[in-house]
């Protein structure tokens, strides 16, 4: 359900609400009790990120990839394997469309 912005054209008070999309309008103000009160222009429906950094959870560091890599044995290598094979068969495949 979004937030929406309301301010009030009597008495001035603005603050923010949330209500479903489908929800009728907020007419009345909560301070003064008149009818003037206006739903404003914003994001609406949109979906908004408050605070500060709610990406750098979803990814990982650098520093931790790296330890990640250095932790792996030696002999296992997939990756990098089947990076090389993957390379290959597509080299062959466009050889053989020549």
């Amino acid at each position: 359900m979004p937030t929406y912005d309301y301010e009030c054209d009597a008495c001035g008070h603005a603050f923010e609400l949330y209500q479903g999309i489908n929800d009728p309008k907020k007419r009345k103000c909560p301070e003064c009790g008149k009818l003037k009160l206006r739903r404003l222009l914003g994001t609406g429906a949109a979906v908004v990120f408050k605070g500060s950094g709610f990406y750098q959870t979803d990814y990982r560091s650098d520093s931790y990839n790296k330890a990640k890599a250095a932790d792996k044995p030696k002999g296992t290598s997939s990756d990098s394997s089947s990076s090389s094979k993957k390379s290959e068969s597509k080299a062959k495949k466009s050889d053989k469309k020549k």
